[in-house]
């Protein structure tokens, strides 16, 4: 089956069915219909959409690529990097020698002519004004924090510096696939979430909206591999400083921490104020946070737990796992996957949720490339249906 003819034949999980492959638009119903793998090749299709990497030489980047490698109806024509500037990819990556790339170019020299969508893997506070810049016909999936947050006063007060494109911030959408995936289909510019909230707001957001948990008292200790440092060189992340020990880092004032509350809150339709404590582990990649919250009263375990699996029954990528197995980040690394299961506290009226993600995929370029399918109107499992590493 070739790549068009698998597109028009799959179960799609919604948004409008891309026209460059299927003769009528179609609008379909996510909740109502479980996401099929699709039986397609990696040939790519003859009329590609091609897309640009905006700081292609970091792990978020590299991770894109690996991805839309064998993604059949997106093409990567642009990638830029502004200290690999003029160098091929594989002399950044080694691995990736095999690959057909475009040369790395600074941003201000990149042509976004022929590009139709861009992936921004920039650092927080230099994208504001480069997304500002760019041509206004492109979607785009900011990977940095720039847009998460919706209050440009909150933006100023945890990162410091003011909002350069408070215009670009209203139209923003925040890019919790699995929660906001109506508004997604239908927006210009996605914010990606932080890999710290998507662990987190995955397995909240359902229980809080049900009022099944408390908004009080919520207490979250989250693990991270060191990747989610990025790539730059710093001396707290070298092999000799992080291997053999781990460090809380951030402590009350992880920049995090106001992209949570926003999230909490909206689902919630009150104030959440959360205790958030970062960790970072002795490993590559992958991510766990534990959540220590109070059951509403009346609520149960079982609640909890059946709420969870009855919300992300007919979702791919998000697992309520059984009985009392616990979520193991090895289980979804490389994977866009999320684990959850719920415990009972030896605190009487509390419950302990466990959440697992591989922190550069389903915490970043997983979820970045499910957003951009919905937004191209492409089956949002596309490109992303390939089984964990393990071990």
């Amino acid at each position: 089956m070739n790549s068009t003819l698998a597109l028009r034949s799959a179960s799609f999980t919604d948004g409008r069915c891309f026209s460059r492959f299927q003769d009528k638009p179609k609008l379909l119903d996510a909740r109502k219909r479980p996401v099929r793998a699709l039986a397609i090749s990696s040939q790519k299709a003859d009329k590609a959409i091609k897309v640009g990497i905006l700081g292609a030489s970091g792990y978020t980047g590299v991770e894109l690529i690996r991805f839309i490698a064998n993604h059949p109806y997106f093409s990567i024509s642009l990638m830029t990097a502004d200290r690999k500037a003029g160098q091929s990819i594989a002399s950044v990556f080694p691995h990736l020698v095999k690959q057909d790339l475009p040369d790395l170019v600074a941003v201000k020299d990149a042509d976004f002519s022929s590009v139709e969508a861009v992936f921004c893997c920039l650092p927080h506070g230099t994208t504001q004004e480069i997304i500002k810049s760019l041509p206004t016909r492109l979607k785009i999936v900011d990977l940095s924090a720039d847009f998460r947050l919706r209050d440009i006063n909150d933006y100023n007060e945890w990162y410091g510096q003011p909002h350069k494109a408070s215009e670009l911030q209203k139209e923003a959408v925040y890019g919790l696939t699995e929660i906001y995936r109506n508004k997604i289909q239908s927006a210009r510019l996605v914010a990606n979430p932080g890999c710290y909230p998507t662990t987190i707001l995955l397995p909240l957001v359902p229980l809080l909206k049900a009022r099944l948990i408390g908004l009080q008292d919520i207490l979250i200790v989250s693990n991270s591999g060191v990747s989610g440092a990025g790539r730059s060189a710093k001396e707290a992340n070298l092999y000799t400083e992080v291997s053999e020990g781990i460090f809380s880092y951030g402590i009350t004032r992880h920049r995090h921490v106001p992209e949570i509350e926003q999230e909490l809150s909206d689902a919630a339709n009150s104030k959440v104020t959360v205790s958030f404590t970062p960790t970072l582990m002795p490993m590559s990649r992958g991510m766990q946070s534990t959540i220590n919250v109070q059951l509403a009263p009346g609520v149960s375990i079982v609640d909890l737990k059946q709420h969870l699996k009855g919300y992300y029954e007919k979702e791919e990528f998000v697992t309520v796992l059984p009985n009392d197995q616990a979520p193991h980040t090895k289980y979804v690394q490389g994977s866009n996957g999320c684990h959850i299961n719920v415990f009972p506290d030896r605190i009487p009226g509390r419950a302990i949720i466990i959440s697992v993600i591989d922190n550069l995929v389903k915490g970043a370029s997983g979820q970045a490339l499910q957003n951009l399918n919905l937004m191209m109107g492409i089956p949002e499992n596309t490109g992303l249906s390939c089984m964990p590493l393990f071990p």
